[in-house]
């Protein structure tokens, strides 16, 4: 499957819109579109899951070390759109205690 990023400008802040499978395949090119936001210090990125129908731990661990740099600086990420599956993944892992991940139709 292919993965598709968007990346915009939208009220002072990073949008990318993410569409497609992030996987061991797909990750790389997810992780290198993330690394080009910059510069990262006070940044205020939102990624837009909606779109994305799969994603395995590659994934996970490419929003865990973009959060990391980003913390760093002290900049905020925010995952939105996730489906139950996705949301379940951020859940078992604890990653949604770290990171500020909403779900599609948002509550828990």
């Amino acid at each position: 499957m292919e993965l598709n990023i968007e990346r915009v400008e939208e009220e002072g802040r990073t949008v990318f819109y993410v569409a497609g499978e992030i996987d061991a395949y797909t990750a790389p090119k997810m992780k290198e579109a993330l690394e080009r936001v910059t510069p990262l210090e006070e940044a205020d990125i939102v990624i837009d899951l909606t779109d994305v129908s799969y994603m395995d731990s590659t994934g996970l661990g490419v929003f865990v070390g973009f959060y990391k740099s980003v913390d760093a600086a002290e900049g905020s990420v925010k995952i939105v759109g996730t489906n139950r599956r996705l949301h379940r993944l951020f859940e078992i892992t604890g990653l949604d205690e770290i990171i500020d991940v909403e779900r599609i139709g948002g509550g828990e």
